[in-house]
């Protein structure tokens, strides 16, 4: 069934031609309740090709590691203004994503700001997820002050997970020890590591920091 959908998602555009013509083909061969259901269904899959996309397969194929396969599908969808406003959020933040894995800072940086303004109530724990985004580019670009702001923004407006949360407290941990805030920096990794992560970058980075605090003065 995995299958069938992937081929359907895939293969969409070709597909509602197809039932568009043999719902001509039908109306000749004066079959019209047949033809009436290939043109509702190709009118169904229509609204989903432009409201909907490759999006459903773009994510599984992020979750999987599929970066390329990823790019591919993403690369699928043309008209982004015309997607539901929740899945266009999400086109931008992993537009956003994937520009930022090849060091394109500035299309990762506009593509975050488009997923900002997509605003919906459904996705409203979008909000914190996109200001650590867009911190975590600053920081590449090394704009440390609005990348500070951005993550104490994201960190009031609520992650979606506590890996995330725990992120953003590290990050805000070395921000304020080059500060030289170190009060504030240690109640940030106390925040961090009494979250518990599980992720293993996350986990790694606490041990380290976790022998670097406690030497700090403050």
């Amino acid at each position: 069934m995995k299958k069938v959908l992937k081929f359907y998602i895939i293969y969409r555009l070709p597909i509602i031609i197809l039932f568009v013509g043999l719902g001509i083909l039908s109306h000749y061969l004066k079959d019209e309740i047949t033809a009436w259901l290939l043109y509702i269904t190709a009118g169904i899959s229509l609204l989903l090709y432009f409201m909907m996309g490759t999006m459903r397969i773009v994510q599984e194929a992020v979750q999987d590691g599929e970066i390329e396969q990823a790019q591919k599908y993403l690369s699928q969808i043309k008209f982004p203004r015309l997607l539901f406003k929740p899945i266009r959020s999400a086109y931008y933040m992993i537009q956003s994503n994937l520009m930022m894995a090849t060091d394109d800072l500035a299309g990762a940086e506009s593509n975050i700001r488009k997923s900002m303004k997509t605003k919906s109530k459904i996705t409203g724990d979008m909000e914190g997820t996109n200001l650590m985004q867009l911190a975590f580019i600053q920081l590449k670009k090394g704009q440390m002050k609005e990348a500070r702001l951005n993550l104490i923004g994201a960190v009031k407006a609520g992650m979606p997970d506590k890996e995330s949360l725990a992120a953003c407290h590290l990050q805000l941990c070395s921000i304020e020890i080059q500060r030289k805030q170190n009060k504030i920096a240690k109640d940030h990794f106390r925040k961090a590591k009494a979250l518990k992560p599980k992720t293993a970058e996350i986990v790694k980075q606490i041990t380290e920091m976790d022998k670097y605090i406690a030497r700090l003065p403050g």
